[in-house]
């Protein structure tokens, strides 16, 4: 109780603070306005680039007038706490999963669904076009405005125990899931035993048999180390909720709508640099942990993966089934 009262009390300094900071630089008019990006992933990680080419971008269109500071590596808080922070307008925009952003805007959940893009090519189009512009109007009411979608990769389960090609296979696994109830209902559904548990936890657990497995995508799999322990990686992809950039809706507020329309300009254009790195790193995760000896399972056929999550689609269908339509191509 002490430790999370001692969180929200660093929050509110944190936002008094940084508040002061960006209230000031809005009022000198004809000066350099600077605002203030929160990035929680480490300064080379694809995420943190393409931040880091959104700054360059807007700096770069509005002929200086404004520039941002990416604060990486978490310094303003973990995900969760940044995104308050944007809320209350001290911090001007945030990158984060849409999958924790469903405690703010529950319609986006949609996009931790199971298997619910055929393909990549497939989900960039949609999460580019005017289905991820309607996803993104979603946050209007939550004082955050969505600009753009990130790659993330799509999330594969591993383990400790033996190497997984289908549903059955996962039987009896005990794995690591977030502490979600559509994470634990989708690990359920497959026949394992899901074990919500924090992120920071992971590694020792798989050591010391706690958990057999996790699920997370091919870079986080490599650079949390786990495939030094968990050598079986099943590539079946069973989710794929993008990232998120996130801007206050108080910052939008202050922005004429030329300098709105530029912004979010700078957003889109920032999703390639972006999906560039991601790819790189994905490519040289999967040859530095088939070095070391992990095994990667090909799954060919998802279409039974897809029918043992069923039960997943009965129970969330109601609440999604506008964005499922519309992003399986239905509508």
């Amino acid at each position: 109780m002490k430790r999370k009262a001692l969180t929200v009390l660093l929050i509110y300094l944190a936002a008094a603070i940084l508040a002061g900071c960006s209230q000031s630089a809005f009022s000198n008019s004809g000066e350099t306005t600077t605002l203030i990006l929160a990035e929680n992933q480490p300064a080379d990680y694809p995420t943190t680039i393409g931040a880091k080419e959104f700054a360059r971008l807007v700096e770069e269109k509005t002929d200086g007038r404004y520039k941002i500071k990416v604060y990486h590596g978490g310094q303003l808080g973990e995900e969760k706490s940044a995104v308050e922070l944007t809320q209350l307008g001290a911090v001007d925009f945030v990158r984060t999963n849409s999958t924790p952003l469903t405690e703010f805007n529950d319609q986006i959940g949609v996009l931790a669904m199971p298997f619910l893009f055929d393909n990549e090519e497939e989900k960039w189009d949609l999460l580019t076009g005017q289905v991820g512009e309607d996803l993104l109007d979603t946050f209007a009411g939550t004082k955050l405005v969505g600009l753009a979608f990130y790659d993330s990769g799509e999330r594969s389960f591993y383990n400790t125990v033996r190497p997984v090609s289908s549903p059955e296979d996962m039987k009896g696994l005990k794995i690591r899931v977030q502490s979600s109830e559509l994470s634990i209902d989708i690990v359920e559904s497959l026949g394992a035993s899901a074990t919500p548990m924090a992120y920071g936890e992971v590694y020792s657990s798989l050591q010391n048999g706690v958990i057999d497995g996790a699920e997370n995508n091919f870079p986080s799999y490599y650079t949390s180390n786990h495939y030094n322990i968990a050598k079986h990686y099943t590539l079946n992809g069973y989710q794929g909720a993008p990232e998120v950039l996130l801007a206050s809706q108080e910052t939008w507020d202050m922005l004429s709508e030329e300098d709105q329309a530029i912004f979010k300009e700078a957003a889109m254009e920032s999703i390639e640099v972006q999906r560039e790195a991601w790819a790189e790193l994905t490519e040289v995760s999967k040859e530095e942990v088939t070095k070391a000896g992990s095994v990667l399972t090909e799954v060919e056929d998802i279409s039974e993966w897809r029918e043992a999550v069923q039960p997943v689609y009965d129970k969330y269908g109601d609440q999604y089934r506008e964005w499922i339509d519309k992003l399986s191509g239905d509508q």
